[in-house]
């Protein structure tokens, strides 16, 4: 029996306090707009308003991957959500996705602008209007199982391990343990896979490889809740081998650096409106020009 004392759960849940941890001051149990806040809109049709969390960086670094293939319709701008301070609660960005999270794009190339939410939508969305990083009919299935196979266990390795990990006001044995082993199974299913496969669908490099290696493969290149160790990732030799690959595409180098702003400053793109920002608009050169 474990000492430590037990929560007896009320009949009814009500929400009187906050509950603690990184993330206490922006969580709450209602949906909807908390303020009025108009948002901004740039020269080019797609307008992505994101954070570069593993869901955000799916979509920057497809986006970059569709203009390196050449694809000029692909230009967008990317808009900074800050989610600690609560710009997703904002009435224009609620307009776009009633769910409140990143990432949010609207498409200005359709009358009337089309609205798209989701990750996971905005991958599909994407890939099917350009015609790229999909895979032929015969692995069309195999390609949509990985990507909802993403969008259904990554909650396990973030709001499970990665929040009680990382996150929570205090260490807590039983829930990191829990989902300490829900993500070493999932790493293990990708390693079994990836064994045999050099890409996750059809023999290519897919919007299902995107999905998968922003959670996956940053938390195998040590780069998810510094839990690298924790977790062992350098014996899934077989996922750390696929996300090296990924990692080094320019496309991926660009891609994660969109609407980041933590880390090393030349590795902080707050805004993309151009191809060019990334010469001149990281927050190293934005410093040394103040």
């Amino acid at each position: 029996m474990s000492d430590i004392e037990s929560y007896q759960p009320p009949k009814v849940w009500t929400w009187d306090t906050e509950s603690g941890g990184t993330f206490a001051s922006t969580n709450r149990p209602i949906a909807g707009a908390t303020h009025d806040e108009e948002l901004q809109v740039g020269r080019h049709p797609l307008q992505l308003y994101s954070l570069a969390t593993p869901n955000g960086v799916k979509v920057t670094v497809l986006l970059e991957e569709l203009l390196e293939a050449g694809i000029e319709g692909a230009e967008y701008d990317a808009w900074l959500i800050r989610i600690g301070e609560g710009d997703q609660f904002g009435s224009d960005f609620v307009a776009i996705n009633p769910n409140s999270k990143i990432p949010a794009m609207m498409d200005h190339s359709t009358t009337p602008p089309t609205r798209i939410f989701e990750s996971g939508a905005i991958l599909l969305y994407l890939a099917e209007k350009f015609g790229a990083f999909l895979t032929d009919a015969d692995h069309r299935a195999e390609m949509l199982s990985w990507l909802m196979w993403q969008m259904g266990s990554a909650p396990y390795l973030g709001g499970g391990f990665g929040h009680f990990y990382a996150y929570a006001p205090y260490k807590m044995e039983y829930p990191i343990n829990r989902f300490a082993m829900e993500t070493k199974r999932q790493l293990d299913v990708l390693n079994r896979h990836l064994a045999d496969h050099e890409w996750m669908a059809g023999g290519q490099y897919t919007i299902a490889d995107i999905a998968i290696w922003a959670w996956y493969g940053q938390l195998v290149l040590g780069r998810q809740y510094d839990a690298a160790e924790f977790l062992d990732v350098e014996s899934y030799t077989h996922v750390l081998a696929w996300a090296k690959k990924i990692d080094a595409r320019p496309a991926v180098q660009r891609g994660q650096i969109v609407n980041k702003t933590s880390g090393p400053l030349e590795r902080q793109l707050h805004e993309r409106h151009d191809a060019t920002d990334f010469d001149t608009e990281t927050q190293d050169k934005i410093a040394g020009s103040e």
